[in-house]
């Protein structure tokens, strides 16, 4: 029996090309985006997505049980994918809406780019493609050190230890662009959206066995 894959649906990301983006980079994965916090703690893959704000997500996940169907997926030991606020809500903490306490999957917290950079103004959001220094990880086999993906973000992890960072970007700021721990890969860019390095990320994670 194909290995069950499921996306995390709780109201927040584009569902869609996350999940046709799955089912691109490995057609032997059964992709299921569920909202049950009971099938997502069954599964044997999880893909957490999300755009927006981390207010809404976290008391969406709250909401749905699929918060601790999360934290019961990593200590299972089954592969969890996190993307773009999936990374920022496994942090302890978010600045974002006056603060909000997310998951402590990773160990930094989650501020807001600064306007300026010295004298540079920054735009902000963080928009577009930008190339990413690695850190050795299965999941980056085949994928060329400091490629470019593509990020949409106003905020960042810019406080995660090193042991845990295997991706970093320099927007003004250096940031964390992907983190792991043990059964656990995250990443602020997103992988749907970066063309063939994108897709060579996800189908590392489909068959990643941590």
């Amino acid at each position: 029996m194909a290995e069950s894959v499921v996306l995390i649906d709780y109201g927040m990301g584009n569902l869609h090309s996350a999940a046709k983006a799955l089912e691109q980079a490995s057609p032997s994965h059964r992709v299921r985006v569920s909202s049950d916090a009971q099938v997502v703690a069954a599964a044997d893959r999880v893909v957490f997505p999300g755009v927006g704000a981390m207010r809404d997500c976290m008391g969406a996940l709250r909401e749905r049980g699929l918060d601790q169907a999360i934290l019961s997926v990593v200590a299972a030991g089954r592969p969890l994918l996190g993307i773009c606020i999936g990374m920022q809500a496994l942090t302890r903490h978010s600045a974002e809406n006056g603060g909000v306490d997310c998951l402590a999957v990773l160990d930094g917290s989650v501020t807001r780019f600064p306007d300026h950079a010295g004298k540079q103004r920054l735009k902000v959001p963080h928009m577009g493609w930008s190339p990413v220094l690695q850190q050795p990880h299965p999941l980056w086999q085949g994928i060329a050190d400091q490629s470019r993906f593509y990020f949409v973000h106003s905020y960042c992890a810019a406080d995660l230890s090193a042991t845990q960072t295997v991706g970093s970007c320099d927007y003004g700021v250096p940031f964390a662009a992907a983190a792991a721990r043990d059964n656990v890969f995250a990443v602020q860019f997103h992988p749907e959206k970066s063309a063939a390095d994108g897709l060579t990320l996800l189908a590392n994670f489909l068959r990643w066995q941590p």
